[in-house]
């Protein structure tokens, strides 16, 4: 009794001794199972990651596809599309009674006077042609500044070559030049001193309109020439070095133009690259006796026809 007794305590001394490593031994294989599962999980998704990326950098529309799907762009509301408006129109002035005054002076017959102003249709293609090439300007851009100019010309009574002239010199014929102290548009008019020239024109913001400045600037040299009694003498003026004794030779760059546009309208060909050989030779005493030969010789027509306006 006592020996079986004995031998009933030793096998349980034995199970209960043989039991914790048993669980031990499962506890690591199950571990070692779940390190093996995941380290396989993140080579599959590594690889996936590779290949993706590999796709996308060939395949960039579809990186941008994908990008569009998960960030779709807000909806923007359709916008009317913007017409530009004709030529024509952005050339027109603000102010009604100018326009008027020019439209019934172009369908007005022409008198002798006229005639000899402004001169044929042919002179004025002539001349538009030769700024649009000379200045790099659009041509129907130069066809209107040039209509305006005559126009103006015709009915102010000065010539139109003359304001041509000093809008190239001026601004190189664009409207929208502004200078350091304030001088705007095509003949570079000092808005803030003539501002009373366009009240009725609709303000200082005219005075980046073309047709607008055209007309005040012509009506400014037209007074400054009739104050200084020669057109040179209303250059001067013009160009504020009336109280200096030269005007950086403003003058004579606006007459030298001046007469190259008269050649032009009489059907000869200039060239629309003015050489600077012989400007830069002579002396600057010997540089006003030049100015004058010229000077006096080319504008003998132009003072005619303003002193038949004055």
């Amino acid at each position: 009794m006592i020996n079986r007794f004995t031998s009933a305590s030793a096998a349980a001394r034995t199970y209960l001794a043989g039991q914790p490593a048993t669980s031990f031994l499962t506890a690591r294989v199950s571990a070692k199972g779940i390190f093996t599962t995941a380290q396989h999980t993140l080579t599959i998704l590594g690889v996936t990651a590779l290949v993706v990326m590999a796709v996308f950098f060939v395949r960039p529309d579809l990186a941008k596809a994908l990008s569009d799907s998960l960030n779709p762009a807000p909806e923007v509301p359709a916008v009317a599309a913007v017409v530009a408006p004709p030529l024509s129109a952005l050339m027109q002035t603000q102010a009604t009674a100018p326009v008027t005054a020019s439209a019934n002076a172009k369908d007005a017959p022409l008198s002798a006077d006229d005639k000899a102003l402004v001169g044929t249709q042919k002179q004025q293609q002539w001349v538009t042609s030769w700024l649009s090439k000379r200045y790099r300007v659009a041509g129907d851009a130069a066809n209107m500044l040039v209509s305006t100019a005559y126009l103006t010309a015709r009915e102010i009574k000065l010539d139109p070559l003359l304001i041509l002239a000093v809008m190239a010199i001026e601004s190189g014929l664009n409207p929208f030049a502004e200078s350091p102290v304030g001088a705007q548009g095509l003949m570079q008019v000092m808005s803030k001193i003539h501002h009373d020239k366009f009240q009725e024109m609709g303000g200082l913001q005219a005075a980046l309109n073309p047709v607008a400045n055209i007309r005040v600037g012509s009506l400014i040299l037209k007074d400054y020439v009739q104050r200084g009694g020669s057109v040179e003498a209303g250059l001067k003026i013009y160009v504020g070095a009336a109280a200096f004794e030269h005007d950086d030779g403003y003058g004579s760059k606006v007459m030298a133009e001046y007469n190259r546009l008269k050649q032009v309208s009489a059907g000869k060909k200039v060239p629309t690259i003015t050489p600077m050989l012989a400007v830069a030779k002579p002396q600057p005493q010997q540089q006003p006796q030049q100015q004058t030969a010229p000077i006096a010789a080319a504008p003998s027509p132009n003072h005619d026809t303003q002193i038949a306006g004055l």
